[in-house]
């Protein structure tokens, strides 16, 4: 009687472990928050007015260094809602936007 609880506790150790090691994959697959980082001190100031320049205005509604796409990143919101991303490169120069209204989606690469 006894082999049989240490063999179902062993078991079921071993499927916790599993279970938790699938929900740890899990939960890390397709994250691009988490290796987000906001555009830091003096460089976020000209990375705002250049992407503000690029759009005639709004408000700057997020930042990020080093995306799949740029050096810089700057996420301004227009009046009208658009959401446009103005990609820069390490000189705060406009290398692509991508802008966003709801659920179109539309994209320039300058």
């Amino acid at each position: 009687m006894n082999r049989k609880k240490i063999a179902l506790a062993g078991a079921t150790a071993a499927a916790l472990v599993l279970a938790g090691g699938g929900v740890a994959i899990a939960g890390g697959v397709g994250d691009d928050d988490a290796s987000e980082r906001p555009i830091p001190g003096p460089e976020l100031q000209q990375a705002e007015d250049a992407a503000l320049a690029e759009t005639g205005g709004g408000e700057v509604t997020g930042t990020e260094v080093e995306d799949e796409e740029s050096w810089y990143e700057v996420e301004v919101t227009l009046d009208d809602g658009t959401q446009v991303d103005v990609q820069l490169d390490e000189d705060f120069t406009v290398v692509g936007t991508e802008s966003e209204r709801g659920d179109e989606e539309s994209g320039t690469d300058d």
